[in-house]
């Protein structure tokens, strides 16, 4: 069991599965917070993708309103707006109705990723070499908050100013550096090792500054877990994503989930099989007794504060099985009421 004072949470992409609407799957999303919500999750995040078939979350702070009317205590929030496709401005009103239709249960996960493809950054009005602004939008953006922004005198983001929804930044790029200058907390996932995640989080820790958003580095780890009764189901769990994966990387297209039986090894390519074989790679899977221990050593390397928990299979049931495995593993207790 990790230890009490660590939090788990859960940040779901809205998934198109096969033969399913994307309008589904965004209604699918919404039961699943309420779900998590039952089973004690501490906050439930929903990311944003552009013109991908597999992904249905274009809009994060629309369906973080309707996943925060829809629930009573689990934190609501996006993992998270991409900064570089919005103005501060408007990402500052929507947050701050968010705040104020739910007072103390939103959350303002915030990237610097641009779009996957040179034809939809031109739709969002965006370049490459956007993403190098991120810190000073950023900035913009808390300034509506605390009544500090400058960039554009006599400008305010009602109903934003004096409102505190919680700020993460996502270590995407220089992303962890940014989190550690503005006193924020940061969410870091293994994309390129474990090893260079720990680095990540040592030099964040080494130059946090105290902001009036957060007194203390505050570290969230993220990744995909995976509880079945036996090792080899839950490995099975991963395959959808996994082949997908591995077809936006050779075909430029992330799918909509399928079976993990449709995905046979024996019928890809030799590109199609090595990315598919690296998308499998990285994981937590296993059993309860088989998570419960990486879950305790990987908070025990990283220090981590929260572990942001990932997971999405072609079947919903299962995929709810593997949450409620995974609850059981860290003793989360359901709140009173539910």
């Amino acid at each position: 069991m990790i230890a009490d004072s660590t939090r788990l949470s859960v940040l779901d992409r809205s998934s198109n599965r096969a033969g399913t609407s994307q309008p589904r799957a965004l209604r699918d999303t919404v039961r699943f917070a309420r779900q998590a919500e039952a089973l004690g999750y501490h906050r439930f995040w929903v990311s944003e993708h552009h013109s991908v078939p597999g992904v249905a979350g274009t809009a994060p702070t629309v369906l973080t309103a309707a996943i925060a009317a829809a629930t009573d205590r689990i934190r609501a929030g996006t993992g998270g707006v991409m900064l570089p496709n919005h103005r501060p401005l408007v990402v500052a009103e929507q947050f701050g109705v968010l705040e104020s239709l739910h007072p103390g249960r939103i959350d303002m996960g915030l990237g610097r990723s641009l779009a996957f493809t040179g034809g939809i950054r031109r739709a969002l009005g965006t370049s490459k070499d956007d993403a190098e602004g991120f810190g000073a939008q950023l900035a913009e953006l808390l300034g509506y908050f605390t009544g500090e922004q400058d960039v554009h005198p006599n400008v305010h983001a009602n109903p934003a100013d004096g409102l505190r929804p919680a700020p993460f930044v996502l270590a995407t790029g220089s992303g962890a550096e940014t989190a550690a200058e503005a006193g924020l907390p940061v969410v870091v996932a293994p994309v390129r090792g474990e090893d260079e995640m720990l680095r990540v989080i040592g030099r964040y820790r080494e130059r946090f500054r105290p902001s009036a958003w957060a007194d203390r580095p505050y570290v969230v780890v993220s990744g995909t877990v995976a509880v079945a009764d036996t090792d080899a189901r839950a490995r099975e769990l991963l395959v959808p994503e996994a082949w997908a994966h591995a077809q936006a990387r050779t075909r430029g297209v992330f799918p909509p989930l399928e079976p993990p039986e449709r995905s046979d090894p024996a019928g890809m390519s030799p590109r199609e099989r090595e990315r598919f074989d690296e998308a499998m790679r990285g994981h937590i899977h296993g059993t309860e007794d088989t998570v419960g221990a990486a879950l305790e050593g990987l908070v025990s390397r990283t220090g981590a504060d929260e572990v942001l928990v990932t997971m999405s299979t072609f079947d919903r049931e299962e995929m709810l099985d593997s949450y409620r495995r995974l609850a059981r593993v860290a003793g989360l207790t359901a709140p009173a009421g539910q």
